[in-house]
């Protein structure tokens, strides 16, 4: 039985759609994206994840993120954020008035050497820098942490490396660390056991849930870890983005369906349900294939 009382009364929502979602589908135009970002500020969203910079050698499709940046129309009271793995993306994403940046650190040794070709540890050397930069520009700096529940290539991941690495990140500087269940593997106990044992070492106020739903077990995982204080939660309108360890399978979570399921217990979100639901069909046009939003799947089906 859940506890409401333990809930939060308010969740935040970070859209992750046009950055996360997007490098992992197929590249769509400039405008595109741009159209996307402007329907995803009118929606009551607050933090969009608008983009990379990052080589556009390893990801091209996000290799307009300067053009974006300097395209969009820019709402008040919402962080335009850009994901920044060392300096030179710092530099490209701070020329473009970038509100807020993110490093990407991995819970697993494998996954670092197999992705970055170094160790965790070194890996982290190497965004130190790029905070310090970054918090000398007045430029707050979230911090993701991958593979929490689950990697694809060494499979479990001692809770042990997940809560060092977020530890880690917020000693560096970091506000607040995402923790990423990478490849939608994990299931709910597993997830509110990860999340207890990094709330041992981090606040609830400085953690945010990024749960991948390549299983179909995303909105579990998440409903299992607001009893314990977390309010802050990744998604992405229409479920955009793929999982590319597992061949087919969906990305992140839905904006759509955590919205609803959130404000079916009473949770408010501030965002406009409808909105979102329009941003995600229209961006999927462009992409050639639905949503992967159960609910934005069943309020389209009404319009016939």
């Amino acid at each position: 039985m859940f506890d409401r009382e333990a809930m939060p009364r308010q969740v935040n929502i970070v859209e992750v759609g046009p950055r996360d979602g997007l490098q992992n589908e197929v590249a769509v135009p400039t405008a595109a994206k741009v159209e996307l970002i402007n329907a995803l500020s009118k929606t009551g969203l607050r933090y969009i994840e608008s983009a990379s910079f990052v080589s556009p050698k390893w990801v091209p499709q996000m290799a307009d993120s300067s053009e974006i940046m300097q395209q969009i129309d820019r709402q008040n009271g919402i962080t335009y954020s850009a994901l920044t793995p060392n300096l030179k993306g710092l530099e490209n994403a701070l020329a473009v008035n970038t509100d807020e940046v993110a490093v990407f650190g991995a819970a697993s040794e494998q996954f670092s050497q197999r992705n970055i070709n170094c160790s965790i540890d070194e890996s982290l050397e190497r965004f130190r820098p790029v905070i310090e930069q970054a918090r000398a520009a007045n430029i707050r700096v979230r911090g993701y942490v991958s593979c929490v529940l689950g990697c694809p290539y060494q499979g479990e991941v001692p809770l042990e490396d997940v809560t060092r690495v977020a530890r880690q990140l917020i000693e560096m500087g970091c506000y607040e660390v995402s923790l990423g269940d990478t490849i939608g593997v994990g299931t709910p106990l597993q997830a509110a056991r990860m999340v207890k044992a990094v709330l041992e070492v981090v606040p609830a106020h400085q953690l945010a849930l990024h749960f991948h739903n390549t299983y179909g077990q995303a909105l579990a995982n998440i409903l299992a870890c607001l009893e314990l204080g977390v309010n802050t939660i990744d998604s992405a309108v229409a479920g955009l983005g793929g999982c590319p360890y597992a061949k087919g399978a969906s990305g992140n979570v839905a904006t759509e369906d955590v919205v609803y399921m959130l404000n079916g217990m009473g949770i408010d979100t501030g965002v406009d349900l409808d909105a979102l639901i329009r941003a995600g069909a229209d961006i999927c046009h462009h992409l050639g294939h639905g949503p992967r939003s159960q609910v934005a799947l069943a309020e389209l089906a009404k319009e016939g």
